[in-house]
């Protein structure tokens, strides 16, 4: 039995109390800084932040008028990314890039808007980074220093012939993110998205340019995978740039950018477009019709530009500021006064109100189609609404929601604070099918900050079904109720959505046709990236010593390899074969998650026909080339 420490007899002295030094302290809580680790796998894994975190001051830099060109390469997961612009200046190079809170960024007439201001970043890089090299040209001159995982190792001055600029590589620590490998899609995607908000600013990845004539319009063009109702409309103005279109498509698919920065999760920035969108369509049309109704299947961008922006969370990926600009100043008296530019809201929703309404009514062709599609939409929900609302009392009086929810304490909507960042952003919900799954998952799971949701059965297949008729079954109605998604995505109440079902014929099918639910009728929650998959293992291999869980053929071999003698296999089939204390360790730290994502250039309509739709000869072919044969994963000497 492990003894138990307590309290009393630990003893708490002077020898206690540590200041961490330097960038100790990013390696000892990397989250703080980075979000999650991660292998690479999920474009929001931290090999991705560090790599954004170099681009981004490359990318401030020609913000400020300086260099338009940005040079990035990826070979064996070493980064290296050069820039063109003024360079550190060159006493500060160790400093810059070593010591917390350090940075030009807090100078407003250096950097005015720019992604980062708490001087952080670089240093996060730095830490985190096993080899860490950087080199700033200016003036003939450069200055170099190279680091291993934050300790300054050698660093120098000389002469060069090379422009001016900084150059910065690293080469993130496998000690931290395990064996991790950049997906150079995720990698292409960020590279593209800085090209449209850039223009002017030429990105080379591996020796492939991205530059782009148009700004956001080239980004939606280029990610249409289905053709609009009309033309995107493109309005640009001072600090602010928006794109609009609606489509067939069901929910919202608007990108947000905040002074460059993909903010995937929205802000205040994307709650006002998404308000002065809905507010300025109600006006020209002179009708109440809902937001929901004005917004249904639209398609569209914002970019703003703003001083010192508060994002939520080091990552950047939601925006918080309130205002355009925000800045304090010394009076007379000595006293420091605050002084606030125009909110965001009161900002988009002005640039919005005049350049829409003034754009409606010189493209006469438009109206017409807009209001149509507001129309139909009405329509629509009204009638889904009268359905669901029936359906969720009957639940209230049969008590059917508590019996298929056993929810967590922490949402995603939730208050995010410094206190409960993690557990918000860490809660999950899993999908899965009968009272054995779910009984495991349920004993097994994190009470805080995971949830279960049992179907009973397979859902119907969505694609083949019309909305009312999906509106009208119990199970889908229910999962939308726990979702917290009636009414509006931001209501999202968990970060992660996850699919577990068993390794089986069914357990896929189940799977699939979960997953043509999100994708007919809540893409975006797939486009946010909030849509994973449940990794279970297959096989359990042990001896007296030592037991492995193998998730394919291959790791099973390799196991048997390792532990060589008197190994025991065991296939697992369903969940519910696997015991809690077992499942514990796979949705806790070691969980391995697929997430579901949606290419670009990927039709939604044509995934679906091709999976869900009538077995035609391609699908055919395509299983029969995928299928792995039950030979193939069961135990044979």
């Amino acid at each position: 039995m492990a003894k138990t420490t307590t309290a009393a007899a630990v003893n708490y002295s002077d020898d206690n109390i540590r200041t961490l030094e330097g960038v100790e302290h990013i390696r000892m809580r990397p989250g703080m800084y980075i979000g999650r680790l991660g292998n690479g796998s999920n474009q929001g894994d931290g090999i991705y932040v560090l790599l954004k975190e170099i681009v981004d001051n490359s990318i401030d830099e020609f913000s400020m008028g300086f260099g338009k060109q940005i040079q990035i390469s990826i070979e064996n997961d070493e980064v290296t990314v050069r820039d063109f612009g003024r360079g550190i200046p060159l006493d500060s190079v160790v400093k810059a890039t070593s010591i917390l809170n350090t940075g030009g960024k807090f100078d407003d007439a250096v950097f005015k808007k720019s992604v980062g201001l708490n001087g952080v970043g670089t240093k996060a890089v730095n830490a985190l980074s096993q080899d860490f090299y950087v080199c700033s040209h200016r003036d003939g001159e450069c200055s170099w220093a190279r680091f291993e995982r934050g300790e300054l190792k050698d660093s120098g001055k000389a002469e060069t012939k090379e422009k001016n600029g900084t150059l910065v590589r690293f080469v993130p620590d496998t000690v931290m993110f395990g064996e991790y490998h950049y997906n150079l899609d995720f990698v292409e995607t960020m590279v593209k998205n800085y090209s449209y908000l850039k223009r002017g600013l030429t990105l080379t990845l591996n020796g492939t340019p991205y530059k782009s004539e148009n700004g956001l319009l080239d980004l939606v063009n280029e990610n249409l995978s289905e053709e609009p109702l009309y033309p995107p409309i493109h309005l640009e103005g001072e600090d602010i740039e928006i794109v609009l279109s609606h489509g067939n498509a069901y929910g919202e698919n608007i990108s947000s950018f905040v002074n460059g920065q993909n903010t995937r999760d929205g802000g205040t920035h994307l709650a006002a477009y998404r308000e002065a969108i809905a507010k300025t369509l109600k006006e020209f049309f002179k009708k109440n019709y809902a937001p929901e109704d004005c917004r249904q299947g639209i398609v569209g961008a914002i970019s703003i530009q703003i001083q010192e922006p508060n994002f939520e969370g080091q990552t950047k990926t939601k925006l918080g500021s309130t205002y355009m600009w925000e800045k304090q100043t010394k009076k007379e008296d000595g006293t420091m006064e605050l002084s606030n530019g125009p909110t965001i809201r009161y900002f988009v929703n002005d640039f919005v109100a005049k350049n829409l309404d003034n754009y409606l009514h010189i493209h006469k062709e438009l109206p017409d189609i807009i209001e149509a599609k507001i129309k139909a939409s009405q329509q629509e929900r009204e009638e889904i609404s009268g359905i669901q609302k029936k359906t969720r009392e009957k639940n209230k009086r049969t008590n059917v929601y508590n019996k298929k929810l056993r929810d967590c304490r922490f949402h995603f909507s939730d208050k995010i604070t410094e206190k409960n960042q993690a557990e918000v952003e860490g809660s999950s919900i899993f999908i899965t099918e009968g009272d054995s799954a779910s009984g495991t998952i349920t004993k097994a799971r994190d009470a805080a900050t995971q949830a279960v949701f049992s179907l009973r059965g397979k859902p119907i297949n969505c694609y083949k079904e019309s909305r009312k008729r999906v509106a009208e079954n119990e199970e889908l109605n229910l999962l939308i109720s726990a979702l917290g998604v009636e009414d509006d995505l931001d209501n999202l109440r968990y970060n992660n959505i996850i699919v577990a079902t068993d390794a089986d014929d069914d357990g896929m099918h189940i799977r699939m046709l979960v997953l043509t639910f999100f994708m007919k009728y809540y893409p975006d929650l797939i486009r946010r990236g909030h849509v994973h998959i449940l990794q279970t293992p297959l096989f359990r291999v042990r001896n007296k010593k030592e037991t492995r869980y193998c998730y394919s053929p291959e790791e099973k071999e390799n196991a048997i390899s390792a532990l060589k003698t008197g190994v025991e296999i065991t296939r697992f089939k369903g969940l519910g074969e696997i015991s809690a204390d077992e499942f514990r360790d796979f949705i806790g730290e070691n969980m391995r998650l697929d997430p579901v994502k949606l290419a670009d250039e990927e039709s939604i309509q044509d995934i679906m026909e091709f999976y869900m739709g009538d077995n035609t000869l391609d699908r055919q072919n395509f299983i029969r080339e995928n299928l792995r044969s039950e030979e193939e994963l069961e135990d044979i000497d």
